[in-house]
């Protein structure tokens, strides 16, 4: 499966940014609401993180705490890609953002249980 990340930039405290990620290349009898996906970041010298995650078939979703209400996770599995909207921006939310897939289909957060790994896309935010 590949990934391809998408929609990263350099925007002011309190902007928005909407992050997709399109996979392909999927394994002969799976397709991509088998996968479910996550949204991961990583600072510089910080180890990578868990942002968001979104079941197969979009009917679950998980945050960790610092995003939740400002950030919103959503699939289109009829187009292959899953989003990451980006609201209230602030300073702390500057990464490199990577998506993920994981073949349980179910929503996970630990980094070992995705599979697949896209190339990443950096977000900064200014003060």
């Amino acid at each position: 499966v590949q990934l391809q990340a998408s929609g990263g930039g350099l925007v002011q405290a309190g902007g928005s940014l909407r992050l997709s990620c399109a996979a392909s290349g999927f394994p002969s009898g799976f397709s991509f609401s088998s996968y479910s996906m996550g949204w991961f970041r990583q600072a510089p010298g910080k180890e990578r993180e868990f942002v968001a995650t979104i079941s197969g078939t979009g009917g679950s979703t998980l945050y960790t705490n610092s995003v939740k209400g400002r950030f919103t996770i959503s699939r289109d599995n009829a187009k292959n890609t899953v989003y990451l909207q980006m609201n209230s921006l602030n300073p702390e939310d500057t990464a490199v953002y990577y998506c993920a897939a994981a073949g349980v289909g179910v929503v996970v957060t630990t980094t070992r249980a995705y599979d697949y790994w896209g190339q990443g896309t950096q977000v900064t935010v200014s003060s």
